[in-house]
């Protein structure tokens, strides 16, 4: 926990720091989203109303969301779970397919996709037309992917379990990828207590060095020449800038790409400054989601957009890995 406490209190001013530690201690409120491929919020509302959940719609951002205040049955378990009526999902990971705004008949990726939450939403909105792979490097997550995607009837997507960062070797040409970054979770401490000791500094580098690795593949997997997307979205579970405005940066620097507005109507916008460290100004477009002023998880959503141009220098995953393995601190050449 020093380590997330040293970090925050560069996050905010003295008094909000107080307000989003304590936010911290509290469990958030238990959400789901409707799902739109087999009925809608206003009916899956009545039916759970009729058993006894209390339970109100999660804000004027959404036309899917219900937040539960207290249930005498289990939501894990009701038919209307079991029918594939909802998937239990928080709202701050639901703004990430807001923003990602997949369109029907397209070819979209999900390149982290278990246990499937962000995927199924994905195919809600595509009304399972178009292609939609769905890919996680755990051969023992996808099975609560296949077990979502089939419980939700989901029919337009394919499964893989590649390591992300290879990814593009073997599939591209995506109207949009979702990249949804494995992190430190410091946005969900509420929700996972074991983040605060289970953390160190090395660990956010290293999983920092890993976004970086994976946001330059999700890139490559789009196709800049897409009619109706050729764009990206990348979203931790985590408030560390670190994880977030550094890694988007670093992309700007070796990709193609700009940010571009999430097209989400609220959240606190990017750090285009921090500590000293200078991003490109359009970090501004991007969004942060804290417990304390959003009542859900912490959470970070970037929206790129693919240019149909290569830049000067255009590092490879491989030499990127090369470079950190040598730590020399300064960049190596680019042969091509």
């Amino acid at each position: 926990e020093p380590l997330f406490r040293s970090q925050f209190v560069n996050l905010f001013p003295l008094a909000e720091l107080l307000e989003f530690l304590e936010a911290n201690e509290v469990e958030r409120p238990l959400t789901i989203r409707t799902n739109t491929l087999k009925t809608r919020r206003r009916d899956l509302a009545q039916a759970l109303i009729n058993r006894g959940v209390n339970l109100d719609p999660i804000g004027k951002w959404s036309k899917v969301g219900l937040v539960i205040f207290d249930s005498p049955v289990p939501i894990g378990a009701t038919p209307e779970y079991l029918g594939g009526h909802y998937m239990l999902q928080g709202g701050s990971s639901m703004l990430a397919v807001m923003a990602l705004a997949p369109q029907e008949n397209e070819r979209v990726l999900d390149m982290c996709a278990a246990p499937g939450g962000k995927t199924t939403y994905v195919a809600a909105l595509m009304k399972n037309t178009g292609v939609l792979v769905a890919n996680d490097l755990q051969k023992e997550r996808t099975k609560s992917l296949v077990a979502n995607i089939h419980r939700l009837g989901v029919t337009n997507t394919i499964i893989s379990c590649y390591d992300g960062r290879k990814l593009p070797t073997a599939m591209g040409g995506f109207d949009r990828v979702l990249l949804d970054a494995p992190c430190s979770g410091s946005g969900v401490i509420a929700k996972d207590k074991t983040v605060k000791t289970s953390r160190d500094e090395k660990d956010v580098l290293r999983r920092s060095h890993i976004q970086k690795e994976l946001i330059l593949a999700a890139i490559d997997a789009v196709d800049p020449t897409s009619k109706t997307g050729g764009c990206l979205v990348y979203s931790t579970c985590s408030v560390l800038v670190e994880e977030n405005e550094w890694v988007v940066d670093y992309a700007l620097a070796n990709r193609p790409v700009k940010v571009v507005p999430t097209g989400l109507g609220f959240g606190n916008d990017g750090f285009a400054k921090y500590r000293g460290r200078v991003f490109h100004p359009s970090l501004k477009l991007t969004k942060r989601f804290y417990p304390h002023t959003h009542n859900m998880a912490g959470f970070f959503v970037a929206k790129l957009k693919k240019l149909n141009k290569t830049p000067q220098v255009q590092k490879s995953i491989a030499e990127m890995s090369k470079e950190v393995e040598e730590d020399s601190g300064s960049d190596v050449e680019d042969s091509s």
